[in-house]
């Protein structure tokens, strides 16, 4: 569904990217992850084709996204990382004028209310007189109630409370399970993990790896908590040559990158009262990999 190959766009300054190239597959979610400046939103604005590449290929269902933008924004709905809206319109005035720009204005307005229910936002309050928060709500709204084949979201979920989050990540299961295809850049880890099958790791405008969030995890290390039987078993663990990151009387925290032959060895010298495999959360996972 989209195919970025190659891609790059290098500004005046020196910034931008440099020969990205990733594939989303119809009906996926891909999240794309990197801190300010990496060049997320230039990526994105080369699939809206708001800017032309200096060189390589961005496609959207087999449509180039420059020179065929009018026809790919047909079938995609966007969301940008800043909002700027018409102040003096109301929340629903706003909503009604993008839904009759996209024409199929009664099943817009149906998908509008289904969405504003669950946002749980009032439309008739000026947007000059919204917070960010409701603000990020209405640009949801304005993205999702268009059912577009194609969502591309920049910081989506930027300014909602953890409640609304929340209530954002379900919204987003559900279109995919419509068979949607998703391409998200995020700071928040929590929604990437939750709702997408792959994700890209960008960095000063090169795409570090694309990578499935399994794969992500494991990565560089896993990571166990063990309690053993007493304090002579514990210093036996002390002396082995595991990376002990955490140790309190019986129970430490172990650890370990790649095989976990060591770590067999170890145990097997010891008595083990409680052994658990620690989840590693993609936040951490994505910074040990970006080290």
């Amino acid at each position: 569904m989209i195919e970025v190959k190659e891609l790059t766009k290098v500004y005046r300054e020196g910034r931008g990217i440099w020969n990205i190239s990733f594939q989303v597959e119809p009906g996926t979610a891909f999240g794309f992850l990197g801190p300010n400046g990496a060049g997320k939103t230039t990526t994105i604005r080369l699939l809206m084709g708001f800017l032309k590449p200096d060189s390589g290929r961005v496609t959207i269902n087999e449509l180039d996204c420059w020179r065929e933008k009018m026809e790919v924004k047909k079938i995609v709905s966007y969301l940008p990382g800043e909002l700027h809206f018409i102040e003096n319109l109301t929340g629903a005035e706003f909503l009604d004028l993008i839904a009759g720009m996209h024409g199929g204005y009664l099943q817009i307005k149906k998908n509008r209310d289904y969405f504003v229910r669950a946002l749980d936002l009032d439309l008739e309050i000026l947007i000059r007189k919204m917070s960010k928060g409701m603000k990020q709500k209405l640009g949801i709204i304005s993205a999702l109630m268009l059912d577009a084949k194609v969502l591309i979201l920049d910081e989506p979920s930027s300014g909602l409370d953890p409640l609304m989050q929340k209530v954002f990540i379900d919204l987003i299961l559900e279109e995919k399970k419509k068979g949607k295809t998703l391409f998200m850049s995020s700071h928040q880890f929590v929604e990437i993990e939750r709702t997408c099958e792959q994700v890209g790791i960008i960095r000063e405008g090169k795409l570090l790896a694309v990578q499935s969030i399994s794969q992500v995890r494991e990565a560089e290390y896993q990571t166990f908590e063990i309690e053993v039987e007493s304090e002579k078993d514990a210093e036996l663990l002390k002396q082995s040559q595991l990376n002990i990151t955490l140790s309190q009387g019986e129970r430490c925290v172990i650890c370990v990158a790649g095989e976990l032959d060591n770590l067999w060895l170890a145990l097997a010298q010891v008595r083990v009262k409680r052994f658990r495999q620690r989840s590693l959360e993609l936040e951490e996972a994505f910074m040990d990999f970006y080290r």
